[in-house]
């Protein structure tokens, strides 16, 4: 083989090896950009995030899951909401919760729910629609990542993918 093959043959394996990579740190993480202010001050309109994709969470993460109450639509719906955790499986049912799931004092978080308030004073939240199941869970924010603009960004990525 040539000096000119074998380069080529190292590129390509090269190539490979790279693609083959971003495929699998894609299984593990994604971004999402935040739209609203729910999240303010933790998170503001249009920062991206770093999400581990995953359904293990802990009492305070920042997590992306599944719109229970999705409006809008094409471009334009909400399909994912970042809120934090503020009780887990076994945890008590925070009082502001309670009619919203029908749960009774003392009641607490059954297994695979949680409830998710937003830092802002005024979101939608299980205050309003309730428990969040964990499958619900696209995963946990990890950073905000200071990236850099490069010309425009493609407007709505679909973390699911």
């Amino acid at each position: 083989m040539t000096d000119a093959g074998r380069t080529t043959a190292a590129l390509a394996v090269g190539a490979g090896v790279l693609l083959l990579s971003v495929r699998a740190l894609r299984a593990h993480v994604t971004l999402v950009r935040v739209t609203g202010s729910s999240m303010a001050p933790a998170f503001a309109d249009g920062d991206r995030l770093l999400v581990r994709r995953t359904q293990r969470v802990r009492l305070g993460d920042a997590v992306v899951f599944r719109n229970p109450l999705p409006f809008g639509d094409g471009d334009e719906a909400l399909s994912w909401l970042v809120k934090r955790v503020s009780a887990m499986p076994g945890d008590p049912v925070p009082p502001e919760v309670r009619a919203v799931v029908g749960a009774a004092d003392g009641s607490l978080v059954p297994p695979g729910s949680l409830v998710v308030r937003g830092d802002a004073a005024r979101t939608q939240d299980s205050r309003h629609f309730g428990y969040v199941p964990q499958s619900a869970l696209l995963g946990v924010v990890v950073t905000r990542p200071a990236l850099r603009e490069r010309g425009p960004v493609r407007p709505h990525l679909d973390p699911a993918r």
